[in-house]
């Protein structure tokens, strides 16, 4: 799991900054009362908490395949992505609306409003440099694609859900200041906990961005067409093979793919050239795909595959 280095510095860096930031949201929030303030506290205490689950799903999904995870346990990071976004809806989002219900119907104005201001703005400086880290690997991994084609097409949840939590966090930071403040100047204390409101708006369409992709992922993902090509282009490139007709696989881990190739053999082969062919397969892929950790060999004529293929298609269509 080496290549989970830049992914673990990300979470680390979130984990320690929330961490900080949480407990000086809450400490300021009982001095001034500050609905606003107390739902920043309660986000960032979930983003700890959502950091520290993150790392434990990837340490979770690095042990090796056992009896009774034949395949490897990868997909135990998408399980633990997809709890993250409940948690982000549930306790950061639910929270949030419920003070700013509560601070409406009995509105208490913000004290010591000055104290607000300074840890909002030390918390956008903390929160700021945590989100530059993520935004950097981020950018490292999505390359040349677009934004939102990257995280729809990233196989690693672990530095898209930081980069949007962080993102929603900055976005939290500019609407608990505007609610504090215009809470302040217009002496309208019920403006406090709409701001609070505001906070569970943004964790909310968050959560569910989150979630969708997460589902996506526990459901199962292909490999990316490159992969794929690649893959056919190796099978082909055998004395043995007459056509490699196409290829199932979906991604256990962010590094982890299991593939099922359907292959035309030459008719002449005897059943240990097969086997012999399949080896050589094995090992050109663990040597030049090592992300290919599980592979599946069918025998099969070219318009049977095309048949399957076809239903398969059809299938989608009507989804």
């Amino acid at each position: 799991m080496a290549g989970h280095s830049g992914s673990r510095r990300v979470i680390y860096a979130a984990l320690a900054g929330n961490l900080a930031i949480a407990l000086t949201k809450f400490a300021a929030a009982l001095v001034t009362g500050s609905s606003a303030m107390l739902s920043e506290g309660v986000h960032s205490l979930v983003d700890t908490g959502n950091g520290a689950l993150l790392l434990h799903g990837m340490r979770r999904a690095a042990r090796p395949p056992d009896r009774a995870h034949p395949l490897g346990h990868g997909r135990e990071l998408y399980f633990w992505s997809f709890i993250v976004a409940l948690l982000v809806f549930a306790l950061g989002a639910g929270v949030s609306f419920y003070e700013g219900v509560i601070h409406i119907m009995a509105p208490e104005p913000v004290v010591n409003a000055r104290v607000n201001y300074i840890v909002l703005g030390l918390s956008f400086l903390f929160e700021g440099s945590s989100w530059l880290v993520a935004l950097k690997e981020f950018r490292r991994q999505k390359g040349n694609q677009g934004w939102f084609e990257a995280v729809r097409r990233s196989k690693d949840p672990s530095v898209y859900t930081v980069l949007f939590e962080d993102s929603a966090a900055l976005l939290g930071l500019i609407v608990a200041f505007a609610g504090i403040l215009a809470s302040e100047l217009l002496e309208i204390p019920e403006l406090d906990g709409a701001g609070s409101i505001g906070i569970a708006a943004i964790l909310g369409a968050t959560a569910i961005f989150l979630a969708r992709e997460s589902k996506g992922l526990l459901l199962g993902e292909p490999a990316s067409l490159k992969v794929q090509r690649k893959v056919l282009a190796i099978a082909e490139d055998d004395p043995a093979v007459q056509r490699a007709n196409g290829i199932l696989s979906v991604h256990i881990g962010p590094e982890e793919i299991v593939a099922g190739l359907s292959i035309e053999f030459e008719d002449h082969l005897t059943a240990p050239e097969i086997e012999a062919c399949v080896e050589r397969l094995e090992a050109r892929l663990k040597k030049d795909m090592p992300e290919i950790t599980r592979l599946f060999v069918k025998p099969q004529a070219t318009g049977t595959w095309e048949r399957r293929r076809k239903v398969i298609a059809e299938a989608s269509e009507e989804d």
